[in-house]
């Protein structure tokens, strides 16, 4: 029995075209329904900060979006910089070539290196970009970034084909074990889906349809 469903959804805008005044309708949702977060791009963060300080919402943006092919130094910028603005959560991707690559080291202390920035004052989530990976790739990205000490391991990014899969849930609580958040996100877009992830093992959920999931209604887009 899943209870609450509003708590493991971060309510999320990413899209390149969004407005200002499409991100504070997300804000004001946030607020009504007491979603988890709302997950922007790092340019909205001061704003939704402003609007969210005084809530319980979260202010989550995202690391290295969508590619992961950003320098480990301009994630740790970024970083530092989203949670000066206000950020409490960042969801970082993988270097997603080093690790097809078998470059696991780099991999590591790439997530490493953005952990670091954010230890002690915003959680981490790592998006290992499920759709662009074998069953093994997943495996070893979810090891290698419980091993450089993230909160949670993610999905998906919404900008690479596919998404939450109850599989790939599954497999990646599988293989985090029971301590380490996992994020759900893309394609969760009714409320169904959402319990089906959270009983394979989701904690948190990643939708621009978090008020169709809350309603019971179906939504339109991953983000």
């Amino acid at each position: 029995m899943v209870e609450n469903i509003a708590k493991y959804i971060d309510h999320t805008l990413l899209k390149p075209e969004a407005t200002k005044d499409a991100i504070l309708k997300i804000v004001e949702e946030a607020k009504e329904y007491e979603f988890a977060s709302v997950c922007v791009n790092p340019h909205w963060v001061p704003l939704c900060y402003e609007h969210l300080k005084n809530t319980e919402v979260k202010v989550c943006t995202v690391i290295g979006f969508p590619l992961g092919a950003t320098s480990t130094e301009t994630k740790v910028y970024e970083t530092k910089q989203a949670i000066s603005n206000g950020a409490t959560e960042v969801d970082m991707v993988i270097n997603i070539g080093e690790l097809k690559s078998g470059n696991e080291d780099f991999v590591k202390q790439d997530i490493q290196a953005v952990v670091e920035a954010a230890k002690g004052k915003a959680l981490t989530k790592v998006i290992i970009e499920t759709s662009l990976l074998s069953e093994e790739e997943k495996v070893k990205a979810c090891q290698l970034a419980k091993e450089a000490g993230t909160d949670y391991v993610k999905t998906s990014t919404g900008f690479s084909g596919g998404g939450a899969t109850v599989e790939d849930i599954a497999l990646m609580r599988k293989t985090v074990g029971p301590d380490l958040g996992v994020k759900a996100s893309g394609g969760v877009r009714d409320l169904a889906q959402a319990k089906a992830v959270i009983e394979a093992g989701a904690t948190r959920i990643g939708a621009s349809s978090g008020v169709a999931i809350v309603q019971g209604n179906q939504g339109t887009s991953d983000y």
